[in-house]
């Protein structure tokens, strides 16, 4: 499997930018996806946040197996992390992530307010690996479409302000990936859930990654899907894409078919996804 690693330019340019901000806002909102909440938390976010109040966002759990977001959530509050799973689309989106920062900036609003200042909106930045769904998630806070959105990464260029409420103020940045991934699985992951550009890696490896997975977690959908019987499934992965590449009518065009896996799973067109979970941890290809 080839190496899976991205940091271009504009990236190193946005972290700059985060940097800088950070001593304007309250709060930090790192957005994760929930089907790979772990691995799509980005560490230089962390560096650069040190002591900075942060509230974790899983994004996109419409398309997450909803027994492993709860395990995610259970292992993020034991680790003192305070973390909120959203669909974004969410009538109560907005009050549910205002009253979460509220509740972990209470004491320095309580500061404040002894001190007899006016009471402010609580600033808070957004950040988030490509495609995580920042836009999406800010146009319904802010209640209009001020974010640009769209199913790849890339969207957001710069960094905006956007109104809330009264309550809260949001500092809009583009997404950003990290230098180097912590291990080839980690790299897939990403790229299967779309956070890196389709054109930067190879269609064919991470559609194997993803066969094998849908193999052991979703073999029901998989089959449906593409038709398959039982004996295809009990295949070695690079003949079961073969077989699905016949399958869909793309003869030997395994690429076209990769990506028509890929683009599936990423829609949900093959159930419910959770690509890592809590108990993969210190296994091989996530390290915590």
């Amino acid at each position: 499997m080839a190496t899976i690693q991205w940091f271009p330019g504009h990236m190193a340019k946005a972290l700059r930018q985060i940097k800088e901000q950070l001593p304007l806002v309250d709060i930090v909102f790192e957005l994760v996806d929930a089907r790979v909440p772990y691995s799509s938390q980005n560490p230089e976010v962390h560096r650069l946040a040190g002591n900075k109040p942060r509230l974790l966002i899983m994004t996109k759990t419409d398309l997450a197996d909803p027994k492993v977001v709860t395990q995610w959530q259970n292992f993020f509050a034991k680790r003192g992390q305070v973390v909120l799973a959203l669909d974004s689309r969410e009538r109560q989106v907005a009050k549910k992530v205002t009253n979460a920062a509220k509740e972990i900036l209470k004491d320095q609003l309580a500061i404040e307010a002894e001190k007899g200042l006016k009471k402010r909106a609580i600033r808070a930045m957004c950040v988030g690996v490509p495609n995580v769904g920042k836009s999406t998630l800010l146009n319904h806070l802010v209640k209009k479409n001020v974010a640009q959105t769209g199913n790849r990464p890339g969207v957001t260029t710069g960094q905006q302000w956007l109104r809330s409420s009264a309550e809260l103020e949001l500092l809009d940045t583009p997404g950003v990936l990290w230098p180097k991934f912590a291990s080839q699985k980690q790299g897939t992951m990403l790229a299967l859930s779309g956070a890196i550009k389709d054109s930067l890696y190879p269609k064919d490896d991470v559609a194997l990654f993803a066969l094998a997975y849908l193999k052991e977690e979703r073999s029901a959908e998989l089959k449906t899907r593409y038709r398959l019987s039982d004996d295809d499934l009990a295949q070695p992965d690079p003949e079961l894409l073969l077989i699905i590449t016949q399958k869909l009518g793309f003869r030997d065009d395994y690429d076209r078919a990769s990506e028509r896996i890929i683009f599936d799973l990423r829609k949900g067109k093959l159930g419910l996804i959770s690509l890592e979970k809590p108990a993969d941890l210190n296994t091989e290809g996530i390290n915590e």
